[in-house]
């Protein structure tokens, strides 16, 4: 009793000496200044333009449309949707609505690929979470989730990313991003969808982590299978730097998948592989940047003088903050089914080892060095799309406002509630 004691007062010293440190509400105040400034840029709206990227030397946003071949459609209308729940606007409210429900179509016409869980969760998924009296969001997201099952390959165990691709990578093939879109499944099993939307994201969490990983918890960033048999084939990069390198993004998108997995269904074999994964993150990061924000591929020969990719380092600092809630509360039992308190007490060092990083993480992210500010209109800079193909190399990318947000949110909800 004395150690739990201890533990817990341990937990509120910390969080107290976060919010000594790092000042999210400043940083919120910003998001909310860039967001106005870009909804002035944006006037007159047209809902069916959604906000990609600002390229470097531009200072307005480069839109796309919206029900496409997309697949950062969702994150635009989730940046509002969080930035209304922290200022209470009414522009962004009705902005927010509008770039959302534009969207509403791809949930009824033939899947393109495993990008609607991004776009869905991020879009209606965050209207319901923030204004719950939409509740005319539910039929939709339920509607995308079955949409989303029918990429499911029972015979590999993995929903198929890129169906366009299928000749090209000789199979099934499934990619590392493909995580983030279970979240759609989970929450349509959870809300009166099938229960095997819930054992299809299961299965294919499973699955991915069966084959997907190396030895050393590093990812691949596509896992190709057979289509008729299912057999796992082999490993390999699509926008890393090598089949056997760290793209950061992918081990991002790792991380906070598997600690997403582990919120639905708690099972702790979940919550240590995202651990796994976070820490040759973390250990990898601390040998080859010269700050908490990673390169855009940590084996790239070039070292310091390679790109950086911000969004990837938003992505990890989001999950990192939900990561460590579940350690501060996790009691796992040993042999005899009882509380394992030496565990515990590692569980809690842990809890503030990925706090502290991803505390780390923001106040880089939040330095004149990445955060945009009069230089155009986005969050962030810094940030690197698809290396290989020369594609929004050192840029303001919209999902890595849309996460840098996430995080500064949810460390908020931290402090206010440690």
């Amino acid at each position: 009793m004395k150690r739990i004691a201890f533990s817990l007062l341990c937990t509120l010293l910390a969080a107290n000496i976060y919010s000594q440190t790092f000042d999210v509400d400043k940083q919120l105040d910003y998001c909310h200044h860039q967001v106005m400034k870009s909804l002035q840029q944006l006037r007159p709206y047209d809902f069916t333009q959604e906000p990609r990227n600002i390229l470097a030397g531009q200072h307005r946003w480069n839109c796309r449309r919206a029900v496409a071949e997309e697949w950062c459609s969702g994150f635009w209308p989730g940046i509002l949707w969080m930035d209304y729940s922290y200022s209470h606007s009414a522009e962004v409210l009705h902005a927010a609505k509008g770039y959302t429900e534009v969207l509403k179509p791809l949930a009824y016409q033939p899947i393109y690929d495993h990008d609607l869980g991004f776009i869905m969760i991020g879009s209606f998924g965050k209207g319901l979470t923030y204004s719950p009296m939409l509740s005319i969001y539910r039929p939709i997201l339920l509607a995308a989730a079955d949409s989303l099952a029918t990429l499911y390959n029972a015979k590999a165990g993995t929903l198929l990313s890129w169906p366009r691709h299928v000749k090209d990578y000789g199979g099934h093939n499934t990619i590392m991003d493909n995580m983030i879109n279970l979240d759609l499944l989970f929450w349509a099993a959870a809300n009166g969808g099938s229960p095997l939307l819930r054992q299809i994201a299961i299965t294919h969490a499973t699955t991915t982590m069966r084959h997907h990983f190396r030895p050393d918890g590093s990812s691949y960033h596509v896992a190709v299978y057979d289509t008729l048999s299912g057999q796992f084939l082999r490993g390999q990069t699509h926008q890393g730097y090598a089949d056997s390198s760290m793209w950061s993004r992918g081990q991002s998108w790792a991380i906070y998948g598997y600690t997403m997995v582990y919120r639905w269904t708690r099972d702790p074999l979940f919550l240590q592989f995202a651990q796994r994964v976070a820490d040759i993150y973390l250990l990898r990061l601390r040998q080859t940047s010269d700050d908490m924000i990673p390169l855009w591929d940590m084996d790239d020969p070039r070292g310091l003088q390679a790109p950086k990719d911000a969004s990837a380092a938003c992505v990890v600092a989001s999950a990192l903050i939900e990561l460590s809630t579940y350690l501060d509360n996790e009691r796992r039992l040993n042999s005899d089914g009882q509380p394992d308190t030496d565990n515990s007490h590692h569980n809690n060092g842990s809890a503030h080892r990925y706090r502290q990083a991803a505390i780390d993480m923001l106040a880089d992210l939040s330095t004149p060095r990445y955060q945009s500010r009069d230089r155009n209109s986005a969050f962030l800079l810094h940030s690197t799309g698809h290396h290989p193909a020369g594609s929004e190399i050192d840029a303001s990318i919209i999902y890595a406002d849309y996460y840098y947000l996430e995080a500064l949110l949810r460390l908020k909800d931290l402090q206010q509630h440690p």
